[in-house]
């Protein structure tokens, strides 16, 4: 596992120091700091919207809203940041202006995923074996006069060897779609601060 250390720790060190994979997506947006944390804050998950989005790994997790044949109706939205429920998922914490992070436990490489609902208290020392875990965040830094880097990384580890092997299969196979998913949801913030700036976007994984 890769460990990271920070003069300044991020709430995402905090949660989850070491993982087994990392992507890590960032886009340059001409914005202030203050402005894009609060569009970032308030994003809309549903509102990221691609064509491949359907394929994306994450999808196979929503409640079930959004599977074929259910009669119940879907939400209006999900807003992580104002605490819109969404299962197995919870809000890791927060510093204010900087950085949001969330996170979520379960076995998301079955066909069908079964999620662990956790207390935030619980999350960052969860090792029941069988398990993954996900921590995300979504920060800004300053990035010269009038513009903020925008970065949004997802972290994930597993609690035993036999987790591992079968999330790193799984891995895999959706890796693309994370990395997709994840760049089209820095796309909806930016086109939330400015609808007319193209984007800039540089990535890092590992």
């Amino acid at each position: 596992m890769t460990a990271i250390a920070t003069a300044t720790p991020l709430v995402l060190d905090r949660e989850m120091p070491a993982f087994d994979v990392v992507i890590t997506e960032s886009i340059v947006v001409d914005a202030e700091v203050e402005a894009t944390f609060v569009a970032a804050r308030r994003l809309d998950f549903l509102r990221v919207r691609t064509p491949l989005l359907a394929a994306a790994f994450w999808v196979r997790g929503l409640p079930e809203w959004f599977r074929p044949g259910t009669t119940r109706p879907p939400p209006p939205r999900l807003v992580l940041g104002e605490g819109d429920p969404l299962p197995g998922w919870l809000v890791l914490g927060e510093t204010p202006g900087r950085e949001l992070a969330f996170g979520a436990v379960g076995k998301f490489w079955q066909g069908t995923i079964e999620w662990r609902d956790v207390d935030r208290s619980e999350f960052a020392g969860f090792a029941e074996p069988g398990f993954g875990k996900i921590a995300c965040d979504l920060r800004v830094q300053p990035c010269g006069e009038g513009r903020t880097l925008l970065t949004y990384e997802c972290r994930t580890g597993t609690t035993s060897p036999d987790a591992r092997r079968k999330f790193a299969r799984y891995w895999w196979l959706i890796r693309p779609f994370v990395g997709h998913v994840m760049r089209a949801t820095l796309a909806t913030i930016q086109r939330d601060l400015r609808p007319t700036t193209p984007p800039v976007l540089h990535s890092s994984r590992a």
